[in-house]
């Protein structure tokens, strides 16, 4: 249960690996890309020996049920999660694809991650106690850890395949892709942030911040990758928050927390994690999925 396979070998007629995330691994199929959420899992963007047996199919099954709550906001990349759309080599259930993957539409990827935040937590909450601002934007005094913002704020951050993202401000960004582009993507990323997390309240949870992936298909933005997942967003628990303390979170935080607690230095010698925070964080990544999409797997 400790050890977690890091690669996966899907050999098939027409497919072809292409890269490998943190989390997913990526195919070419017949003009699509294969999305595989396998069950590894990262903290401090350092993939951990142990996986999370079950992890990615609660992470793909979460972001189908976003996709399909924000299609009227936002188009996006699904093609198809149907077993039947794969070939018939790759049906096999030793393969264990069902449930874990999607075919998708190859566009050009936007390289940011556009992060909303409604709630001062993270490398944000560390940024504002030196500089009173997170990613340029100059907050309030007096904000406590995980406060709710005065209003939802953008902060891109770079993105990198291995190694550390960076959080930069909108300015870099925008010198980057231009203004039009970056301006048309902080305004969709606040817009379902905010939409998600309306949903979210209804259901007793606080989505914090969270970070969404865009692509461009035919020059129109359209959403791609994993959608408000635990991999993606700090999910509280709306009964229990409270200001000025670090709340309890149904994501990988708990995984986090443990990290910090044995002292890990944050470099490639990672501690193997037990079985019993293994089983916690399966616990709370279905229970996410549970309440929010009122789904068990």
């Amino acid at each position: 249960m400790n050890t977690a396979v890091i690669t996966t070998d899907y050999r098939s007629p027409g497919l072809k690996f292409l890269k490998r995330g943190k989390v997913r691994d990526v195919y070419e199929l017949g003009g699509k890309l294969l999305f595989v959420a396998t069950d590894r899992i990262s903290c401090f963007d350092v993939v951990l020996p142990t996986a999370i047996p079950g992890k990615g199919k609660v992470l793909t099954r979460m972001s189908l049920f976003w996709f399909s709550l924000l299609k009227d906001t936002v188009e996006n990349h699904l093609i198809s999660t149907d077993l039947s759309d794969l070939p018939q080599e790759l049906q096999n259930p030793e393969f264990d694809l069902d449930r874990r993957f999607m075919l998708v539409k190859k566009c050009e990827v936007v390289p940011f991650e556009c992060v909303a935040r409604g709630y001062l937590s993270g490398s944000g909450w560390k940024e504002y106690q030196k500089t009173q601002s997170v990613c340029g934007i100059k907050l309030p005094a007096g904000l406590v850890e995980s406060q709710k913002l005065p209003s939802p704020i953008f902060t891109p951050a770079t993105k990198a395949e291995v190694g550390h993202d960076e959080n930069v401000g909108f300015d870099y960004m925008k010198d980057k892709i231009g203004l039009a582009l970056a301006s048309q993507l902080r305004d969709l990323t606040l817009k379902i942030y905010s939409q998600a997390a309306d949903h979210a309240l209804t259901r007793g949870i606080i989505i914090a911040d969270t970070k969404f992936e865009f692509g461009l298909l035919n020059d129109k933005v359209i959403l791609i990758d994993e959608v408000l997942t635990p991999d993606s967003s700090r999910f509280w628990p709306a009964d229990t928050y409270k200001p000025g303390t670090a709340p309890a979170s149904f994501d990988k935080q708990f995984v986090r927390d443990y990290l910090v607690s044995v002292k890990w230095d944050k470099q490639p010698q990672v501690p193997v994690l037990p079985p019993e925070i293994v089983a916690k964080t399966q616990a709370k990544y279905s229970q996410a999925l549970k309440i929010l999409a009122g789904i068990s797997l």
